[in-house]
Formats: C-alpha cells, sequence, structure tokens
C-alpha cells in the first residue's frame, strides 16, 4: 500500500511465538486515516523481511533488535508494541527519540523476570522450566503458550483461533529464534529508562492478563512520565484481539490527545 505522507504512521511490533498478522483485526478496526505497518521482529518472517530484512547477530540483544527494525522505517511513527513488542517498543523510543513520537504498549512490563524490588513478574525458575520445555518440544510448548494467553480471557475459544492463527498458518521460527527470544525476556530489564521517557505513552491491559500481572502494567504506567493506563475488563494477554474496535477508539482518541511538550533531548 501506497504511504500518504500526510497521514501519522502506525507501527506494530509482536510478541514472542506470535507473527506480524496477529495485528490485522485491530487494524481493521482502526480504518482509515493513518499508515499502517507490522513489523517481523527478526527471524519470525524471513519471507516478508527477505534478504535485507537486517536480522542482527544477536536477536538476544534489545538494542540491537532495536536497531535493525528502526533501519526499516524511514519516517518518524507511533509504535504499537505488545508483549515482547512493547518491550522493544519502549528501547526504540528511548534509543531513537526524535523517530518515535508517541507509545501504545498492551501486554506491557518493563520487565518479565522477576527483579530486585520488583515481584509482579515470573520466576527464574518458571522462565528455566519453560526454555527446557521448548528444547523438548517447541510445537507443544507454543501451543500451550497460546492457552495461557487465553487465561482469563471472556472470549478465550475466539482469541485462542486468532492467536494460533496468526502463527500456525506460517512456517514457525526456529528454535534459535525462540531461544533468544526467551533470553531476551529473561535479561531486558529497562526500569531504569522509563523516568527519562518523553514520549506520551497509552498503556492497555486486560484485566485477566495472565502472562503480565496487571500489577506490572500499572507500574510501567506510573513510572512513564507522560502515561495514561486502560484497563479491558475481560481481556486476557491480547486486548487487541478480545476487543478490537474499543482498543482501536482508545488508540484514535490517544493520538488526538494533546501532551505538553517535552524537554529537548
Amino acid at each position: 500500500m501506497k504511504r500518504d505522507s500526510q497521514k501519522p504512521n502506525l507501527v506494530f511490533l509482536h510478541g514472542w511465538a506470535s507473527h506480524w498478522t496477529v495485528f490485522r483485526s485491530l487494524q481493521r478496526a482502526i480504518g482509515q486515516g493513518f499508515n499502517m505497518r507490522a513489523l517481523a521482529l527478526p527471524g519470525y518472517d524471513p519471507i516478508t523481511q527477505g534478504p535485507s530484512g537486517r536480522s542482527p547477530d544477536r536477536r538476544d540483544d534489545v538494542g540491537a533488535l532495536v536497531n535493525a527494525l528502526a533501519a526499516q522505517v524511514t519516517q518518524d511513527c507511533v509504535l504499537v508494541g505488545w508483549s515482547l513488542g512493547a518491550q522493544v517498543a519502549l528501547a526504540w523510543a528511548q534509543r531513537f527519540p526524535t523517530q518515535v513520537k508517541r507509545l501504545v504498549l498492551m501486554g506491557a512490563t518493563p520487565t518479565f523476570m522477576q527483579q530486585s524490588q520488583w515481584t509482579p513478574a515470573v520466576s527464574a525458575s518458571v522462565m528455566n522450566q519453560f526454555a527446557t520445555a521448548l528444547r523438548a518440544d517447541p510445537a507443544g510448548l507454543l501451543r500451550r503458550f497460546t492457552a495461557l494467553q487465553t487465561r482469563g480471557e471472556a472470549r478465550a475459544v475466539r482469541v485462542a483461533h486468532q492467536l494460533r492463527s496468526a502463527l500456525f498458518t506460517h512456517p514457525l521460527p526456529s528454535l534459535d529464534v525462540l531461544e533468544a527470544g526467551l533470553a531476551l525476556l529473561r535479561e531486558t530489564d529497562l526500569r531504569a529508562l522509563l523516568p527519562r521517557m518523553i514520549q506520551p505513552s497509552l498503556i492497555i491491559h486486560g484485566s485477566g492478563d495472565a502472562v503480565v500481572p496487571i500489577a506490572a502494567a500499572l507500574a510501567l504506567s506510573e513510572k512513564l512520565p507522560q502515561a495514561r493506563f486502560v484497563c479491558i475488563n475481560g481481556a486476557g494477554h491480547a486486548p487487541f484481539l478480545s476487543d478490537p474496535h474499543g482498543v482501536a477508539t482508545l488508540i484514535r482518541e490517544f493520538l488526538h490527545e494533546s501532551f505538553p511538550t517535552p524537554p529537548s533531548v
């Protein structure tokens, strides 16, 4: 689709063990008035990215991922990140603050692992069990992870179908890519950069999210200087699939909302 220079640019970033097509229902609900592009995280869609997809040497390093993705976007944009994609969006906004104008973060946390003074997260032992199960049976683990993402979801059957369709109707990422993504989730801690973020941010979270506790998303919104938190009742880890029209309305309203001019960087 030809880009309209008069329209805002929305760039979508998917989560671990997902695919860029997971955003199609949300993009349809957002509708006209925007240039929309969903990027594949490096290694997730070699057919779409092609040989010039700028896949970084280290896919377990958030800075390398940000550099690879930012090189594919030649204009300023609003980043819409989900789960791991939300972490990448935060790091991208901090590294390239003039390129990223606003953030929409869904199922988001600055760190997925329990850390010092950060308990609303996954323990190291659970993450290690997850990694072991991935090596033993990648496809089985991905199916169980899909089920986990729909836990607490009022529309679980529909959302699970969309999650499975986005992932299993395309070539699965290699085990190396999935393991690197787990390492990224295990090691990335963005808490220190949050107070320095200049972009207005919209935090959208499902009330029943079983992957990222709602306390983590609330803490994230409190630490960001210009953030608004919205809870989607009855949604799990993928609120944009649970209620695409409601989330689309929130995003459109947020993009027209006025915020104070940030200090120069």
